[in-house]
């Protein structure tokens, strides 16, 4: 089955570029659109009405450009409005939610950590999959501010590291042994983690997850590309400047209201 259109991934900013990186070193030859919607980034913190219509905008506009396959690069609007963009588009989506599984299931101490948006630790869907693991304990904890730092670039910011002090030593002293990162944004703050945790806290998060199931739709579902055209697309509605960062000036990206 052959499908040349491209994949969509959309997050609230550029915190999905970890996701979709993951995407691209598993199909490169793929065609994909990635979308920030960095000007209403926080979505953590928004009612899940507002993240439903935030999502829908974003998955119209990917439509607009043909593609096959929406991945939803973002914890928040995966756990808030996943359900309702498959009511509402018939095409296939891949979410991301917290890697609470493999975490709970390896956990030897029985204790682990969720670093997530408030968003997300709220949601339905993440309760319920946090109920099916009932014989570990799970420290919950809201990253308040992350997400914004890392959309303004201060990824290595004395802010940020005092935020991350903040959230992440109660959780050691509770004894956890692994890490989920619940927000498409958090792997990249993995290096300033691992200066924090100790070495036997394990650090998990969706990408590669996330990556696996897309070319399991792909080959199941939608069709492999079999286009010359690899080159991605970049699209973000704020300044450009962190997103072109955050792609180390690889790729172009156009700013463009959406």
């Amino acid at each position: 089955m052959i499908n040349n259109n491209p994949i969509g991934v959309f997050d609230s900013g550029i915190g999905g570029t970890s996701i979709w990186s993951a995407i691209h070193d598993l199909l490169p030859n793929e065609k994909t659109i990635y979308l920030a919607d960095s000007k209403n980034a926080p979505y953590g913190q928004k009612t899940k009405e507002e993240i439903v219509a935030l999502s829908k905008k974003n998955v119209e506009f990917l439509l607009e450009n043909n593609c096959k396959l929406i991945v939803v690069a973002c914890n928040t609007a995966t756990t808030n409005a996943i359900l309702e963009l498959r009511a509402d588009y018939n095409i296939p989506f891949v979410g991301i939610e917290p890697a609470i599984k493999p975490a709970a299931t390896n956990s030897q101490t029985q204790v682990i950590g969720i670093l997530a948006t408030k968003g997300t630790l709220n949601s339905e869907l993440f309760n319920k999959t946090a109920e099916m693991f009932h014989n570990t304990k799970i420290i919950e904890q809201v990253g308040h501010g992350l997400v914004q730092l890392i959309e303004d670039g201060n990824l290595y910011s004395p802010e940020m590291t005092q935020l991350l002090e903040s959230y992440l030593q109660p959780m050691i002293e509770a004894n956890i042994d692994y890490l989920v990162l619940g927000c498409s944004h958090y792997p990249y703050l993995i290096p300033q983690i691992k200066k924090i945790l100790p070495d036997h806290i394990k650090i998990i998060d969706s990408g590669e997850a996330v990556a696996r199931q897309t070319k399991n739709l792909l080959r199941d579902k939608v069709g492999f590309s079999e286009s010359t055209d690899h080159d991605p697309i970049f699209y973000v509605n704020s300044d450009p400047k962190v997103l072109e960062s955050i792609l180390e000036h690889k790729y172009p990206v156009i700013k463009k209201d959406f």
